[in-house]
């Protein structure tokens, strides 16, 4: 049976663009044993075509008109690798109306404004295929989407960005400050000169509202993400959770709950937070991800790999252009609410409404009555100390006090510790994480 051939763009030729283009001609015949697709590079479009990079493309095709690819009937196909939400907004419009299908790595384009998107998608019988954009070379979008259609998923925990499991690994195993972390995190490649949206959370949420929208069928609006970075975390938290037996990642959470008295709310949220050594995300180190997905009848299956890099990020984009070169992501994406068709909109669980447990740090004057004195603000917060553990200071005035809480709602926590940092016995802003357990494997 003859192979189908099939033309392709790829409009942005960084990092990622020159690990597609390297996976397509070097296994172009690889993939049409296995595929019967035979896959082209027509076009590769840049601003910067004198730059060298580490892939040799066929002469002629490198260049930086978008038009050129936008005026090519043979073009079906093309890949958006430019990042960001602004010119990469146009160009994904623009390559839509001309009738290509795309195929996108950029998880901040979908997140924020991904309902802009594919209704222009309708519109002209295209798809957005997006594998690329969550989890680098895991396959997570193709298992929530296909692999646990039969489940009704009830919850996502994700370490899903590798800068921060990094550094937070290096915290927990090594010891490092913080500020030495990152810094390290840079030289090897895993961190950007500038990390901000990695560490402070914003990366972990864009993904999370990809996962959550295609795990329960709703149209997620970002801005309903309670947000949380590491910016802020030290190693001295980090210690004492490891003393009690906790270690500390950043979790993108999304998860069914009833808090609010409504059994179809959603609970969205990234945070650092403390999990139990003995969970396998615990186990999940380095710039490695994990996902923990939870479906009613498949019960807990991790999600393991690279989120990151050139050839992993790129595996996920070529595995999207095959996808879509054999007619599978147009059928999945006219089906699947929030991207085909309209999804339905449901209730979001307020940060403020989330039962969870804590980890509270305190530095506390060394004194009779200062612990009666924070127990009596937490129990009039029906918030129940369910551990404590206090060491000698190295401080005269104050001695650190760690606690661990019984579940309690977040609102009333935030109350707390507004009370508690009007203590005069109270020397230093009170330190607040979550302690969270993932739900239980009952398939």
């Amino acid at each position: 049976m003859p192979g189908k051939n099939v033309k392709i763009a790829i409009i942005g030729f960084g990092t990622i663009g020159t690990g597609v283009a390297k996976i397509i001609l070097k296994n172009a015949d690889h993939i049409y044993h296995k595929t019967s697709l035979k896959l082209e590079l027509s076009h590769v479009v840049d601003i910067d075509v004198t730059r060298q990079r580490p892939v040799e493309l066929p002469g002629g095709i490198l260049h930086n008109s978008l038009d050129k690819v936008l005026a090519d009937k043979e073009v079906e196909i093309a890949v958006e690798l430019i990042g960001g939400t602004t010119i990469a907004y146009d160009v994904v419009t623009k390559l839509l109306s001309a009738g290509k299908h795309v195929v996108t790595a950029n998880k901040a384009l979908l997140a924020e404004r991904g309902g802009e998107i594919y209704p222009i998608a309708r519109k002209y019988n295209r798809c957005v295929a997006f594998e690329a954009s969550c989890c680098g070379g895991i396959p997570i979008i193709t298992a929530l989407r296909t692999g646990l259609a039969a489940n009704r998923i009830e919850a996502i925990y994700g370490i899903v960005n590798g800068t921060c499991n990094y550094i937070l690994s290096e915290m927990f195993s090594q010891g490092k400050e913080y500020a030495t972390a990152l810094k390290e995190a840079q030289s090897a490649g895993f961190a950007e000169s500038d990390p901000t949206l990695d560490v402070d959370g914003t990366d972990s949420a864009h993904k999370l509202a990809i996962l959550a929208m295609l795990a329960f069928g709703r149209q997620i609006n970002y801005p309903d993400i309670a947000v949380k970075g590491i910016d802020e975390v030290e190693l001295a938290d980090i210690e004492y959770g490891k003393e009690m037996g906790y270690v500390m990642k950043l979790l993108a959470i999304a998860e069914m709950t009833n808090e609010r008295g409504d059994s179809e709310a959603i609970s969205l949220r990234v945070h650092p937070a403390f999990i139990s050594s003995e969970e396998p995300l615990a186990k999940v180190s380095g710039p490695f991800n994990g996902v923990s997905i939870f479906g009613d009848a498949v019960g807990h299956s991790l999600y393991y790999g690279r989120g990151a890099g050139m050839m992993p990020t790129a595996s996920a984009v070529v595995a999207d252009i095959i996808e879509v070169a054999s007619g599978n992501s147009q059928r999945l994406f006219s089906a699947t609410p929030g991207l085909g068709c309209e999804g339905r909109r449901g209730a979001i669980c307020p940060i403020e409404e989330v039962r969870s447990r804590f980890y509270l740090r305190l530095f506390a004057v060394d004194k009779p009555g200062v612990f009666a004195q924070i127990a009596r603000i937490l129990g009039d917060k029906q918030i129940s100390i369910s551990a404590c553990l206090q060491h000698e200071s190295v401080r005269a005035d104050s001695v650190p006090v760690v606690i661990m809480t019984h579940l309690a709602r977040q609102g009333d926590m935030e109350q707390a510790l507004l009370e508690l940092n009007k203590l005069e016995t109270i020397k230093a802003k009170p330190i607040c994480i979550h302690v969270v357990t993932p739900p239980d494997d009952e398939a």
